[in-house]
């Protein structure tokens, strides 16, 4: 057997769980932009025809991605009261994106209906059912949560690439720009912990 042969042979012992593994330690690595089938079939020494076989496409890959992602989530020792489980989980939400490099990009790229994601949702929907809202509300909320997290998360992890503080300050005029002058000093790099959990009291409650 020769050595491309045995590498092949490895490649198709290859199970989806395996090529995802070596995408998040890519993405972690190198950023989303940087992210492609290829490079992850170079990371485990196959052809990109072996990873596509478990993926199928890189929109697939991505979408397992998010899933694993939002698998890391641990969805046990919650708070029994609904609110407080509800801010839980946003919290753990947000420190899975964070967790990886480009995490709030990835996943808001995609619309997956994978289980680990899946898992999730019902969690959330189901403590903002019990809390007494209405299944629109619910839903609705459940989406406002995910939405700002995912937005904030982006905006996290663009700053720690470059910051945008020093940038704005320079674009803003204290005469053509008055009131974000004013706020320019409550959206610095430092302010993200606060700004989660003020967004989180608007949305859930105080």
């Amino acid at each position: 057997m020769t050595k491309k042969q045995a590498v092949e042979n490895r490649g198709a012992r290859l199970d989806p769980g395996t090529v995802i593994r070596a995408a998040l330690e890519l993405l972690d690595e190198t950023g989303l932009d940087a992210l492609s089938t290829r490079a992850v079939a170079d990371r485990l020494g196959v052809r990109m025809n072996t990873v596509l076989w478990h993926v199928k496409t890189k929109a697939g890959m991505l979408e397992l991605m998010a899933d694993a992602v939002i698998g890391e989530i641990p969805l046990d020792g919650l708070p029994e009261h609904w609110e407080e489980r509800v801010r839980e989980l946003a919290r753990r939400y947000r420190r899975a994106l964070l967790a990886h490099r480009d995490g709030a990009a990835l996943v808001v790229g995609t619309s997956t209906a994978e289980p680990h994601t899946l898992r999730f949702a019902e969690a959330l929907v189901a403590a903002l059912l019990n809390g007494g809202l209405g299944e629109r509300e619910a839903a609705w909320t459940a989406w406002a949560l995910v939405y700002f997290t995912l937005g904030l998360g982006q905006e996290e992890q663009a700053a720690a690439e470059q910051p945008l503080d020093g940038r704005l300050a320079a674009a803003l005029s204290g005469t053509s720009h008055p009131a974000l002058t004013r706020v320019l000093a409550h959206l610095g790099p430092d302010s993200f912990d606060e700004r989660f959990e003020y967004g989180l009291s608007r949305i859930v409650g105080s």
